[in-house]
């Protein structure tokens, strides 16, 4: 039976370790293989000027193997621009984290949230980089996409928005270029790494480890690993799970701020930092710290995985971690999936700023007060 090729996120692939056994793992794992295919492309949401009665138009960005980026026009729905409240005066760019992906069938990574920012007047493109890979190289996809975009656009510079490993992605576009980025905003960013990185790497490198007992976390390391190969077709000619995980871990993350090290707080979990940093980029984040939120599969994920990392976190990232430059707010009702309106837009809506999607729109138009 051929593969079918798939791309999904990091949290995604780790719900399956905490699912009750390993036959629904295995069902899944089954399912999945089955019945999603991979959508190479990312859909990209994209407005000029506020008209009323406009239509938001779309742009699809990726990077070829020879590291172009490229962006096509594509049909995503017909969002009127309904206000200018998210206009921000250079485009937004989203990135999304490891495993990350364009759709899978009518799931986008960004749930629902370019299209409302650009119902509202932004510029929005939604990047769409090596699924696993190192910072550098996710980051130098991203790079030759943010040259594409500002060609299209003639903007001389954009606003990065990274969630999960995409926020180091981020983080390095605006490290090596920062002439080409105004912000740098980070959601759920593993900055400081994070333990369950530090887990699975664990797990990759050693499965015959004294870790290797845990039946559950075993057969999330297998489900992980499993899909290197699959991840190896697909837009993408080079998949490197090791190498995504390194950047992930304590030590990664140290190195990586060491080269990078713009709106990393000094102090242990600072707040207290001002946004602009001194390469001129100013640096925005914020992330949840409630794994439990809406009853669904990655609730239960973001339970049992939080539990394996000291102090609060959203499930996959320790709260302090996550900070970068200027918080706006560390204790977000959410988990890691949450944070980017996943899975399909079941979040904690009963709790206050539960549901993400305003939350982007309203960081747009900081944003745009700012001048950016």
């Amino acid at each position: 039976m051929q593969k079918t090729k798939i791309a999904i996120t990091f949290g995604t692939l780790l719900t399956a370790s905490t699912l009750s056994n390993a036959f629904i793992i295995d069902g899944i794992f089954n399912s999945i293989l089955n019945g999603i295919n991979l959508w190479t492309s990312t859909i990209n949401t994209v407005t000029n000027n506020f008209i009323p009665g406009e239509k938001a138009s779309t742009y699809a960005c990726v990077s070829d193997i020879n590291g172009t980026g490229s962006c096509k026009k594509e049909i995503f729905s017909s969002t009127p621009v309904t206000g200018n409240y998210a206009a921000t005066k250079y485009p937004l760019v989203l990135a999304h984290g490891l495993f990350g992906f364009g759709s899978i069938g009518p799931i986008n990574y960004f749930h629902g949230i370019p299209a409302d920012l650009a119902s509202q007047g932004a510029k929005v493109y939604t990047s769409t980089v090596a699924a696993a890979q190192s910072d550098q190289f996710r980051g130098e996809q991203l790079l030759a996409q943010v040259k594409e975009i500002q060609a299209i656009t003639g903007s001389a510079k954009v606003n990065l928005i990274g969630h999960s490993q995409g926020v180091q992605t981020v983080r390095y576009v605006a490290g090596v270029r920062p002439d080409l980025v105004a912000s740098v905003t980070g959601i759920g960013g593993s900055n400081k790494g994070s333990d369950i990185a530090d887990i699975m790497q664990t797990y990759v490198r050693d499965p015959l480890s004294p870790l290797g007992g845990d039946l559950l976390l075993g057969a999330a390391i297998g489900f992980v690993t499993g899909f290197e190969s699959v991840l190896a077709g697909g837009a993408y000619h080079k998949q490197d799970v090791l190498s995504a995980l390194d950047g992930l871990t304590a030590s990664g993350a140290n190195a990586f701020n060491q080269k990078f090290p713009a709106g990393i707080p000094l102090k242990s979990c600072d707040t207290t930092l001002s946004p602009r940093a001194s390469n001129g980029v100013s640096y925005y984040s914020w992330t949840g710290t409630k794994p439990g939120t809406a009853p669904d599969l990655t609730m239960t994920a973001s339970i049992i995985l939080g539990k394996l990392i000291k102090g609060e976190s959203d499930g996959i990232v320790p709260k302090c971690s996550a900070h970068l430059g200027q918080v706006i707010r560390d204790n977000y009702p959410q988990n890691h999936f949450d944070e980017v309106n996943q899975v399909m837009g079941i979040v904690d809506r009963l709790s206050p700023a539960g549901d993400p999607v305003p939350l982007y729109r309203a960081h747009a138009n900081r944003l745009k007060n700012a001048g950016f």
